[in-house]
């Protein structure tokens, strides 16, 4: 296994990282197969998110409580989330730490991440002093460092790495079609250069990169030497960078578990020739021709006075057409709490738009997809 400095710490993790994702369907002898088969491929990151949100929860704490045994535990660091949207109070974060050990049936976790900051979340949570009540985990030796989740422009991300000293890790989401996306290259760069381990997440963007392959993506990949599945372009790509400390990937066998393990140990970082990356470039345009409405995100168009997130709708939208994948869209639409219905068609968000792009028109659309099994 290919090893990587993990920031300021001095530590080195392994370049793949393993996520729980798929683990909750699972049984108790796969999941156990499966944790000790990365722990002994050389893995020694668990990311484990916020689990008590997943389903079987429990039955999943007791599995992986039985794989960190035999001296597993001691071979591994984990990682986990506590997420903005349970933390109205400091009250609620103490218990959402306290809740996050009892499932993982330990007194302490080594990486406590704050959850989804961004624009909106971050401010919030500053308000209410969560720095403090995180700082108080640590010095009760409930966490052993502290970090975050972040997914936004990469301007937020510095004002939150410039709020506090004591950061340890970043997370992100990071594929090959994120270069430029919520924070993209620039944001890994800067985390990188101030000292924080960044964990790259979602390198196929949960399988949207390896499912339902546009015939002119497949062509790029049938095409390009060498030859490689997509999965292996896609994360050799991730691990490319040498800003990325680890790439948590999310597996469901032993079998998969092994072929990633081969993947993070044949590349390492600045690996990639001039025209592997232009393959990549390819895929990445290819896949980019398909979005039906090219919008930026610059959210010119913003604040709707009906509260509706156009940038993000019209995000979620765009994906499920270019990855041909609307089930995920409508998910996170339903679970994001979007309404298109609320929208008035008062057209300030048009006029505003620095585009000309005809938005209530384009609500109309992403609406007829996203709420189409409601």
């Amino acid at each position: 296994m290919q090893y990587r400095k993990f920031g300021k710490l001095d530590w080195e993790v392994s370049a793949l990282g393993l996520g729980i994702a798929e683990l909750p369907s699972l049984s108790e002898n796969e999941v156990i197969n499966i944790v000790r088969a990365a722990i002994d491929s050389g893995v020694n990151f668990l990311d484990i998110g916020w689990p008590p949100a997943a389903k079987n929860n429990e039955r999943l704490s007791a599995a992986l409580d039985k794989a960190l045994t035999d001296g597993y535990r001691q071979k591994i660091k984990i990682a986990a989330s506590v997420p903005p949207s349970i933390i109205n109070t400091v009250p609620d974060f103490d218990r959402a730490v306290d809740n996050l050990l009892k499932w993982l049936r330990a007194d302490s976790v080594d990486f406590l991440l704050l959850g989804g900051l961004d624009r909106f979340t971050w401010p919030r949570l500053q308000s209410l002093g969560i720095l403090k009540s995180a700082e108080k985990a640590l010095i009760e030796k409930k966490a052993g460092y502290l970090g975050f989740f972040f997914h936004d422009q990469y301007e937020f991300l510095r004002q939150i790495i410039q709020s506090y000293d004591n950061w340890s890790l970043c997370r992100f989401q990071y594929s090959f079609m994120d270069l430029k996306h919520h924070p993209g290259y620039n944001g890994l760069k800067y985390a990188a250069d101030n000292g924080l381990g960044v964990v790259a997440a979602s390198p196929l963007l949960g399988g949207r990169l390896v499912r339902n392959i546009p015939e002119t993506v497949a062509s790029v990949w049938s095409k390009a030497k060498p030859q490689r599945p997509p999965a292996g372009w896609a994360l050799r790509w991730v691990w490319n960078h040498e800003e990325v400390s680890t790439v948590v990937c999310d597996m469901n066998s032993v079998e998969q578990v092994k072929e990633n393990a081969a993947l993070a140990d044949a590349a390492p970082a600045d690996s990639l020739s001039v025209m592997e990356e232009i393959v990549i470039g390819k895929a990445r345009d290819a896949y980019g021709a398909l979005k039906p409405l090219p919008c930026t995100a610059c959210r010119g168009c913003m604040p709707c006075p009906q509260n509706i997130d156009v940038p993000r709708i019209f995000e979620i939208y765009n994906d499920a057409v270019m990855y041909g994948d609307a089930a995920t869209a409508r998910s996170l639409y339903r679970l994001e709490n979007h309404n298109i219905d609320d929208c008035t068609e008062c057209s300030v968000c048009a006029q505003a738009c620095g585009f000309n792009y005809p938005i209530p028109e384009w609500l109309k659309k992403a609406r007829a997809l996203l709420e189409d099994n409601r």
